[in-house]
C-alpha cells in the first residue's frame, strides 16, 4: 500500500551550524507543513527528532494541527525509550522500526530533514 509523501525528521534541529538557529528552523518547517494545500501523508520522528512530539516541544500545536488534518505522526519507540519520553509524547503514536521502514519503503516520496 503506497503512503504518498513521508517526511522524516531525525533531529530536533535543522541543518548544521547553530543549534539555536536549527531549532527555530525545524519549528518553522513544521509550521509551514500546516500551510500546505496538500500536507504530507506521514511524519516520522526518530533520534532527537522524537523530542519534537513531546509535550515540551514548541512544535506540538502545529503537529496537532497536522494530525487533525489526517497526517499520521509516528515517533520511534526505541528513541522514546532512549530519551525517557514515554509519558511525554503529546501527539501521534509511538511506533517501531518495522512500521517506519514499511512506511518509508512504500512512500511515493520521502523527504529527509
Amino acid at each position: 500500500m503506497k503512503t504518498g509523501t513521508v517526511v522524516v525528521i531525525s533531529s530536533d534541529s535543522m541543518g548544521n551550524g547553530s543549534d539555536e538557529l536549527g531549532k527555530i528552523l525545524v519549528k518553522a518547517f513544521i509550521y509551514s507543513l500546516t500551510e500546505l494545500d496538500e500536507p504530507p501523508d506521514v511524519l516520522v520522528f526518530f533520534n532527537s527528532g522524537a523530542y519534537l512530539t513531546s509535550s515540551e516541544s514548541n512544535a506540538v500545536e502545529d503537529l496537532k494541527a497536522l494530525d487533525d488534518k489526517g497526517v499520521k505522526v509516528l515517533t520511534c519507540g526505541t528513541c522514546v525509550n532512549y530519551y525517557d519520553l514515554q509519558d511525554k509524547i503529546a501527539v501521534g503514536q509511538i511506533s517501531n522500526m518495522t512500521e517506519i521502514s514499511q512506511v518509508m519503503a512504500n512512500a511515493t516520496k520521502v523527504i529527509n530533514i
